[in-house]
């Protein structure tokens, strides 16, 4: 007998699964496709397939190809085939039309209509009667793949997509496919663990799909058996007696492996999870066989008696459920008790976010892409070894400092000084050599609050900003470590300063801030990372102003443009002074005391021209002051483009971000490309003899003098970089830009 061509169909990205396991069914000339393979044998192997597979969402029996340049063409195509060798007149029909790239017929709906013609036409004319229409369970399933003009007709033989095992009652948020859970067992060697009397864990199982699909897989129980119909049953050509061979066959090799199972488990914090996993493990016919209890991720620990294997989970992803913090904390919180309580096991989890997998803390092996419906996925494998453990990078501050201090707790229990580390010494010595230098120009300029250390040593990374009011704080940024330092030895280093930066100003411990400074982008440094609310009051030259030590990344106050605000202080007497970018307004308030005639402060966020307000009333300012929400780019060019000019200004400082794409643009803004427009129009709004200064932090920051070449622009960033910033001089630069 001649063999039969047949397809299966699968997931993106489990092609090379389905070809394995057609190979181990006995299938030949097994060719893999994108989606799917191709194989041949006797109408038996399509059969064993649809039984067997746990890869395989359909299996299509090819009768015809043919080519189509034509809608006539589709039509006579499907005409051909003598339909009565697979139907009778009164059976029903359903049809499924794909078409990629055809010039011909690109609406599936329409090309779905004309098959539906070419088959009832036929069947009439022959027997003066129309078989039905039946989209749910119809007899038989007839599919047509038209790539470009080439055309695939095919029977499909597994009437539903195998995928549905029949077990499953009750659906819960999320669930995970049948054949992508045993993709990943696949992946995992779950058969082989399971061979050698390891047990299975799924610590967040849900409706319980990875644990049957686990039974099944080490029970040698057919995912076909529980599957209620098949395509072939109503099939002219159906072989009831091979098929119920098979079925005899699966059920022997059921009975026999089920008697062997491993331990299988899984733990749910949902009670409503649980239940429906125990139902489903009851349609299974696997009562007893699996255990699953009511359990939260923190107390997930296996029994003693418990053979070390595999823990396998399809964890929350962020986009499907819960918070994006959230979802971090639970990863966070799984490697935790990974590390603590299956330390020498295995584990996999199917995750769509790769950063969400450093949150664990345990090195992956190299991750596996597969599918979660449209959503690409990696399937992590872990094994839970000590040499494999690593403190994942912080994302919140909270997290940073629960990192640095939880150290410092430990050496302080065991009655050991963290301080006492030589490298520390020397950080400790720095920071009284810094201080000893510089403590004359303070306190004859009376400044108050000040840079005092900024990475001097290369090993301790970070910058320390003295601010001095009723009390001593200290604000301590960290810069982004390199790769080659691990997140330990940043955190041990970390510690080590905090404890000497409080002891050498004679602090509490709570006084001491720590703040992550990575690489910024967009309005990064402005975010909120916390919402205590809590202001302190300091002094500058005259100026009292509000800082917030904990709910941004920035205090409120930038250290560095203190010479710039200063200069604005002393030539704003009589004069009209616009603040563009303003933040929290610490230049108006300087301006203002300066003798301002009056002011306007323009910035996007109404959190920080609150903040200008409070500081401008701090200082018990009143006058021609004005606050506008607005972003200051469009703003300037609206004001710009007018015909007449409502309010010229003789002052206007200028200092956007490097990058911006918050929701109140329109545009994005990027310093570099956009600051000559920014200052073209700043200076259409300057009175004749006014001045304009131009300030950026992008410390590749390049002015394109060549486009500003008719305007007088001088560069006096060396003399508004502060003798404590001396170590940074990029920290900023700066111009003075007026009419030629």
């Amino acid at each position: 007998m001649t063999d039969l061509v047949f397809f299966a169909t699968t997931p993106k990205a489990m092609e090379d699964i389905l070809v394995t396991e057609l190979k181990q069914l006995g299938a030949k000339n097994v060719k893999p496709a994108l989606a799917g393979a191709s194989f041949e044998g006797p109408i038996e192997m399509a059969y064993r397939v649809c039984l067997w597979s746990r890869i395989a969402n359909r299996v299509l029996l090819k009768l015809d190809t043919f080519s189509v340049t034509s809608q006539e063409e589709l039509y006579d195509g499907i005409y051909k085939t003598n339909w009565f060798d697979h139907m009778k007149p009164d059976d029903s029909f359903a049809v499924t039309f794909n078409a990629k790239h055809s010039k011909v017929i690109d609406n599936t709906h329409f090309g779905a209509l004309k098959v539906k013609d070419a088959i009832v036409d036929q069947m009439r004319k022959k027997f003066n009667k129309r078989p039905d229409i039946d989209t749910k369970q119809p007899n038989i399933r007839i599919n047509v793949y038209l790539q470009k003009d080439q055309a695939t007709l095919s029977l499909d033989l597994s009437g539903e997509s195998l995928h549905r095992r029949g077990y499953r009652d009750v659906s819960i948020a999320a669930p995970i496919k049948e054949n992508l859970a045993a993709a990943m067992l696949y992946r995992s060697k779950w058969a082989e663990i399971a061979e050698q009397g390891g047990s299975l864990v799924d610590p967040m199982c849900g409706s319980g799909t990875i644990l049957l699909e686990a039974a099944m897989i080490a029970a040698d129980y057919a995912p076909g058996l529980q599957h209620k119909h098949f395509g072939f049953m109503s099939w002219k050509k159906h072989d009831a007696a091979v098929w119920q061979a098979l079925l005899e066959e699966a059920e022997q090799r059921k009975a026999i492996g089920i008697e062997k199972l491993p331990t299988i488990v899984g733990f749910d914090e949902s009670r409503r999870a649980v239940n429906v996993a125990l139902l489903h493990i009851e349609n299974a016919g696997l009562v007893n066989k699996i255990h699953v209890e009511r359990r939260d991720i923190s107390e997930a620990s296996p029994a003693e008696s418990w053979a070390k294997g595999i823990l396998v989970c399809n964890p929350p992803y962020g986009e499907r459920l819960g918070s994006t913090e959230e979802t971090a904390e639970l990863y966070r919180e799984f490697g935790q008790v990974l590390k603590r309580e299956f330390e020498g096991w295995q584990a996999s989890m199917i995750i769509s976010n790769p950063e969400l997998g450093f949150r664990i803390g345990i090195r992956s092996q190299k991750p596996i892409t597969l599918f979660n419906g449209a959503l690409e996925c990696k399937l992590l494998r872990l094994k839970i070894e000590e040499q494999n453990f690593f403190i994942p990078k912080a994302k919140t501050q909270q997290e940073r400092i629960e990192q640095v201090t939880a150290p410092m707790a430990e050496v302080s229990n065991a009655g050991v000084e963290i301080a006492d580390s030589p490298r520390a010494e020397m950080f400790a010595n720095r920071l009284k050599k810094n201080i000893k230098k510089i403590s004359k120009w303070l306190k004859r300029q009376d400044i108050k609050c000040y840079r005092i250390y900024d990475a001097d040593l290369p090993e301790y990374a970070i910058a320390v900003d003295v601010y001095q009011g009723d009390q001593t704080w200290v604000n301590v940024q960290e810069y982004q470590a390199p790769k080659t330092v691990s997140q330990e030895k940043a955190n041990e280093r970390l510690s080590a300063a905090l404890v000497e930066i409080a002891e050498v100003f004679k602090i509490p411990e709570e006084q001491v801030f720590l703040k992550i400074r990575s690489r910024q982008r967009g309005m990064d440094q402005y975010e909120k990372q916390g919402n205590q609310g809590e202001f302190e009051i300091i002094e500058e030259q005259g100026a009292r102003f509000y800082i917030n030590f904990v709910d941004y990344l920035d205090t409120g106050l930038f250290l560095d443009h203190r010479p710039m605000r200063l200069k604005i202080q002393q030539i704003a007497q009589g004069k009209h002074f616009l603040n563009l970018f303003a933040y929290t307004g610490t230049a108006t308030v300087q301006a203002a005391l300066g003798g301002a005639k009056s002011t306007t402060t323009v910035d996007s966020s109404k959190t920080y021209l609150q903040w200008a307000q409070r500081n401008m009333e701090l200082n018990n300012i009143q006058g021609d002051h004005h606050f506008i929400r607005a972003d200051s780019m469009d703003w300037l060019e609206q004001e710009a483009d007018k015909s007449t000019i409502e309010r010229y200004y003789d002052v206007i400082f200028l200092d956007p971000p490097t990058f911006s794409n918050s929701k109140r643009m329109e545009n994005n803004l990027s310093v570099q490309e956009d600051h000559v427009d920014m200052i073209e129009d700043a200076l259409e709004l300057l009175s004749d003899d006014g001045v304009l200064y131009f300030s950026s932090s992008y410390r590749r920051f390049k002015l394109d003098t060549e486009a500003l070449a008719d305007f007088s622009v001088k560069d006096i960033s060396q003399q508004t970089i502060p003798d404590d910033f001396s170590r940074t001089p990029r920290i900023h630069y700066c111009w003075e830009i007026k009419r030629s």
